[in-house]
């Protein structure tokens, strides 16, 4: 019923209503001890304004996101290999699905600058031209949205603002992990995942982390496959060209450039067997170089030609035209610890980004870098990213994997993902050799088979 109030003023912006006579709010019909007696709450009448202007106000601030639609997204334009163009497309596809029928939650996964943010704002204006009330807004911005509504002078009341984003007809949340991760901020988004993950209500989240770098309590959600469809996207930052890509300051193949197949030696001073060792690996790289695919690793003791392959590899497809980055472990680490400096020009997101990232990695001589907390965690993060994402990647080691950290160990001895060969063979610049662990030695086409 509406509350009788000579100190309210009627909302000019709302026409004659006969339920709150145009002041907007009435006091809700509840028992004494009911959490709304005594309180205000929206007119039915109001709350369809508010919508009605959120809307007109969410389509005013996309800003330059109202020109990305999917006609003119570049599904395969800065794609590099087969596998990124595939998860462009399949990405665009599923996007479109959304688009046609946005049910359940989609979660649009990949590397900064690969086209999550235009996609995220076709599916935002796709449903806001078909009269879905959406709320499409960055993460870190939706925090100081709320953050915001604490100020006295807000027009807005914070549930009111809560209750916006809890529950629009479909919210698109743009790059979690990016936000500052206090307590309040993990808080806030779990309620508002929460939620919507109990009533289902159409969601889409885009972010550069894996799973489970997220809040435990988020992963779960976005872990449910009956409700959450996944789309990865691996190509690469489509601000950078392919020639600068393939020019990082970070790899230094071009000090190995006359590493190559055709000059690659088998001895003659090796036993039969040793010899036979030398050719399957070389058979292996050139596989490798020709269709690159999930991991390959060499180890065996130092000179034996591990370096050599991994470059001849990386210069192959160099050659043509696909990036490679190639650098050694500590190398890479001094690099992503420089980007801290206040005089470093690019940042250490920049530099992680990367080499997370790159369509090619070769690390040479994992396991010789500085055994801190820090270098293990960072190498883990880039692995277990590339692990996940089925990047091409190449190392070489002369440690035994049962030496490697364990998260990175786990993944190395995936035989379905990686192939690990002993180069079982004595240095060839003399001295003693210690042999590594033998190991199995499947060839690439055995182990896919």
């Amino acid at each position: 019923m509406p509350k009788d109030n000579a100190a309210m003023k009627p909302d000019t912006t709302l026409t004659e209503c006969e339920i709150c006579g145009g002041l907007g709010w009435i006091s809700a019909d509840v028992p004494v001890g009911h959490p709304l007696f005594g309180k205000l709450v929206p007119c039915p009448h109001r709350q369809s304004q508010i919508k009605q202007t959120t809307t007109q106000k969410l389509w005013h601030e996309l800003g330059p996101l109202r020109e990305m639609m999917l006609n003119n997204f570049e599904p395969e334009g800065h794609a590099v290999t087969i596998e990124q163009k595939h998860s462009l497309r399949r990405t665009v596809e599923g996007v479109q699905r959304f688009i046609d029928e946005p049910r359940g939650w989609l979660l649009i996964q990949g590397g900064y600058g690969c086209g999550k943010t235009h996609l995220a704002a076709a599916i935002a204006n796709g449903c806001l031209a078909k009269g879905l009330l959406v709320i499409f807004i960055n993460v870190p911005d939706l925090l100081d949205y709320l953050r915001s509504a604490y100020n006295p002078h807000a027009e807005e009341t914070y549930d009111e603002r809560f209750n916006q984003v809890r529950d629009a007809a479909l919210l698109i949340l743009d790059d979690l992990g990016t936000q500052n991760a206090t307590p309040w901020a993990e808080e806030k988004l779990y309620q508002i995942f929460n939620t919507r993950y109990v009533h289902k209500r159409p969601t889409v989240i885009t972010t550069n982390l894996e799973l489970d770098d997220l809040d435990p309590r988020l992963r779960s959600r976005l872990n449910d496959l009956d409700l959450v469809r996944k789309l990865r996207i691996t190509a690469p930052d489509y601000r950078r060209s392919a020639i600068e890509q393939g020019q990082s300051s970070m790899s230094t193949l071009a000090f190995y450039h006359d590493k190559r197949f055709d000059n690659f030696e088998v001895r003659g001073d090796l036993t039969r067997d040793e010899q036979a060792n030398l050719k399957e690996a070389l058979r292996n790289a050139r596989d490798f170089a020709q269709q690159p695919q999930d991991w390959l690793v060499f180890n065996g003791d130092h000179g034996v030609g591990k370096t050599h392959l991994a470059a001849a590899i990386a210069n192959y497809q160099a050659e043509r035209g696909y990036p490679a980055m190639f650098v050694v472990v500590p190398d890479l680490l001094d690099h992503l610890r420089a980007a801290f400096s206040p005089d470093s020009r690019v940042s250490f997101d920049q530099r992680f980004e990367e080499v997370r990232t790159t369509p090619l990695l070769v690390l040479d001589d994992l396991g010789t870098e500085s055994s801190t907390p820090w270098a293990r965690e960072k190498l883990y993060q880039i692995l277990n990213h590339r692990y996940v994402s089925r990047l091409p990647t190449v190392m070489t080691m002369s440690v035994a994997t049962d030496e490697l950290e364990p998260r990175i160990r786990t993944r190395v001895q995936d035989m379905t993902r990686c192939l690990v060969f002993p180069m079982d063979v004595p240095s060839y610049r003399g001295g003693p050799s210690v042999r590594p662990v033998a190991m199995s030695k499947p060839t690439r086409t055995q182990r896919r088979k």
